[in-house]
Parts: C-alpha cells; structure tokens; sequence
C-alpha cells in the first residue's frame, strides 16, 4: 500500500505542477495573441482528446504522466497559413517570446506562493524547536546550547518550529556565516547563543545537516495533557477536549506521554476507556483508536497533540508576505545549493530523483492535505528554479538565446541552436543518471 501511495502522491503532484507551469506558458501565449495548437498534461499518445475555443485548440492528457507541453503555431514546425502567420510564435517580438517563455517558471513560483498562503491560513500542528544535548566538539557545542533550549528566533527571524529552523540554519549554513540564535533554557530563562558555520561543509556527504551542526532534536517526557485534538479523530468522536489529562487507559496509570503513546500504539483498532482530569472534571471516555502503517507496522492512534506540537497559523491578510518570504528563501537556498555543487564545495549525494520524490510524496500524503501542499510547494519551488537555468532544452536555456539575441540584434543560427540543445539533453541526462543513482542507494541503506 505504501507503494501505491507513493507512485499516486506522485503522479498527483507532477500532475498538478506541471499543468499550472505549461498553463503560464499558454495564459500568456493566448493573452499576447499567439495562436496554441494543444496543451498536453503528460507526454507520449494522448489518451484523451478535447478540442474547445475558438482556435479549436487541443487539450490533452497523455500516456507519461512526468511532464507537459504547450504547442504554439510556428513556422519552424510545419507550414502556416499566411492570414495566420503573424500568430505564429517564430514571428513574434523578442519581448513577447521572452515573457512565453519565462511565464511557466513564474507560475510554479506563484503556485508556491499561493501553496504557502494556504497552509498558513489552515494551519498546522508543528513540533517545536526543542534541543537536546549537543553533539560534542560541535559549532552547537561550541555555542554554549544547552538540553532543553528551545530556539525562539534566528538573526532576529522568528521560528516556530523545527522544520523552519532546520530551513533557516540551512541557509546560513551554505552562507558559513555566523548566526545569532535566541533561546530560552529548559529553567525559562532568555539566552543568545552565537552559533559559527563558518567552518562546516554543509552539504556534504553527511546528509543529516543538524547533525552536521551539532543540534539534536529533544522529546521531552512532557505530562499526557491534551494540547490539540485532530478533527474526525478518535479522539474527537470521544469527546476529549484541550487542557484534559489522560489519567489512566484501562485502568493502567499514565505517567508521561512517551508511556501513553506506546500503550495506544500497540492497539490499533482497538476501543480503550480514558480516564481524565481537566476542564469537565473527572471523566471516563470510550475512544475507539484509528490506525496508521509506519516503517512497515501498523499502529493505533487517538488523534491527539501534545505541548511539544504547536499551530502555526496565521491570518488571510498576514500569510500572504509570509508565503512569499517562504517562496524567496526556499527558491534563493536551492540556487545556492546548485551552485555549490558546480563549484564542487557541496556533494552530489544532495540531488534527488523521481523515486525520493515519489518516497516523500506518500509520506506527505499520509500526514493530511496541509503537509502535501506544503510539499508540492517546495517541489514548485525546485521545478522554476532548475527551468531557470541557462540550459538548452530548458526554459533557461531559451531565455539565455534571447538574451544573446538581445546583446547581438538577431537570434542565433539554427545550427548553434540544435548543437546546444544536443548539450543540453546530454547535460540532463547525466544530472538525471546522478539523481536515480542517489535514489537507489538511499533506498538500499534504509
């Protein structure tokens, strides 16, 4: 099943980025007055075949489902009636061919925008950015961080969670800079801590970064009291609210969560009583659990969140600068990374294909809509950032001619054009041989 899920979450999210990144290239093409033949989800025979407007344009979907394209009018590709030639895509201006081009980049980087904005407004349960014990001769060690921290903030940004810190301290890390990190001890008190990368290779062959810091993750044994409840959980059918604490489970006392938790998770399916103390006084609930497949096991859960989580949410009008400083930092880290690996300071372990893709698209999908889109975000991110490289057969690569174009006042001979193309595909091909490599040996050592 796991399997399945990963290839459906995948094939959805190609799907779904791939359609919004050739609809820019179509919304601006048919807005500028160039006439489009078809737009194609996938590539390969159409399987299905719908003519529609006024151009009698076809819209399709096709036999491979891991990539699109938009088909223009053009000269260069069949002949062309002459009341329609200045339709044609060739005969455009270079302005208009540029901003065609350029559009199906930008529209991924909008998705992502608008992605985030999403998951902003809807919120979600995040796990705080909790300490332990830092690695020994570590920058973290060095630093001063202490079991307990809980960051708060860094280089005045503030962090939520542990996801948003691992993000930004990826960033710095690329950077080697030095970064000020706000925390506050396990005894409540406010600390600064001055934390060095300048002397870390932060994407090298060790692909856990924070370990490469010296930062671990701390679960505190943290009371059983209800900090969140899941809508349309077990939990949620039981009736148990925020503030309670689960007492006992059949009888049995309760003493930490970590003691609830592997009580509940060895019980899927199965109809447990709770004993709980809280806003509605002493209570006893009957909560049948739910059942979720990790690592291969099947275990039960209750639907509820502890004080490590937190909801990270905001408001319509306040999400939106947020997503869009989401959509920069994520599209300015990814070129950073690319140009730390062509100039050989970052390892090509770091790349990743189709089958890690496909791995972290059903894992998304199991966690709940919110933790998807987040990822088809991230994956936007990533597709307009790689279209964006100065490379032949990408959206790049045509924008680099037509700023030649531009600098030299005609367009390069199609001689030159085709060689960098054949450059091109050959270049792809090896960055996808590279990814697949990285993939199949990521899944041999887990």
């Amino acid at each position: 099943m796991s399997i399945l899920q990963n290839i459906f979450g995948f094939i959805i999210a190609i799907g779904v980025l791939v359609a919004f990144h050739e609809f820019g290239h179509y919304w601006v093409a048919r807005r500028l007055g160039v006439k489009v033949l078809r737009y194609s989800i996938g590539f390969g025979k159409p399987l299905v075949i719908w003519r529609r407007g006024p151009d009698n344009t076809e819209y399709a979907i096709s036999a491979i489902p891991l990539g699109g394209y938009v088909k223009m009018l053009d000269e260069r590709e069949g002949p062309v009636a002459p009341e329609e030639a200045h339709r044609a895509f060739n005969r455009q201006r270079l302005g208009v061919r540029t901003a065609i081009v350029a559009a199906g980049p930008v529209f991924n980087l909008l998705f992502a925008v608008l992605a985030y904005w999403f998951v902003f407004v809807s919120g979600t349960q995040e796990l705080r950015a909790y300490l332990g014990e830092p690695l020994p001769d570590s920058p973290a060690a060095a630093a001063g961080f202490e079991r307990g921290d809980e960051v708060l903030a860094v280089a005045g940004e503030e962090v939520k969670s542990w996801d948003q810190l691992l993000l930004v301290l990826l960033d710095a890390g690329v950077d080697r800079e030095q970064v000020a990190v706000q925390v506050q001890t396990a005894s409540g008190e406010s600390a600064v801590r001055q934390l060095d990368l300048s002397g870390i290779r932060a994407l090298g062959d060790e692909q856990d970064f924070m370990k490469v810091v010296g930062l671990r993750m701390l679960f505190p044994d943290i009371p059983p009291v209800v900090a969140g409840v899941r809508e349309g959980s077990a939990a949620d059918r039981a009736g148990l609210v925020v503030g309670e604490r689960i007492v006992a489970i059949d009888g049995q006392p309760m003493d930490g969560w970590k003691a609830m938790a592997e009580y509940l998770s060895a019980r899927p399916d199965q109809t447990v009583v709770l004993s709980t103390k809280g806003p509605l006084g002493e209570r006893e609930l009957r909560a049948t659990l739910g059942s979720a497949e990790v690592q291969g096991r099947k275990i039960g859960q209750l639907g509820v969140e502890p004080s490590i989580f937190r909801e990270v949410r905001y408001d319509a009008l306040s999400a939106l600068p947020r997503a869009v400083e989401e959509t920069w930092l994520a599209s300015s880290l990814t070129l950073k990374v690319l140009y730390k690996m062509l100039v050989g300071d970052a390892s090509i372990k770091n790349l990743s294909g189709p089958l890690n893709i496909a791995q972290i698209a059903g894992q998304s999908v199991d966690l709940g809509l919110n933790y998807f889109v987040k990822f088809l975000a991230i994956v936007s991110v990533s597709l307009a950032v790689l279209n964006l490289l100065p490379v032949p057969v990408l959206d790049g690569g045509h924008l680099f001619y037509y700023a030649l174009e531009a600098v030299r006042g005609r367009p390069l001979s199609e001689r030159a054009q085709y060689i960098g193309q054949q450059i091109g595909v050959a270049m792809l091909l090896l960055l996808m041989s590279v990814a697949f490599y990285n993939d199949i040996t990521r899944l041999l050592v887990q």
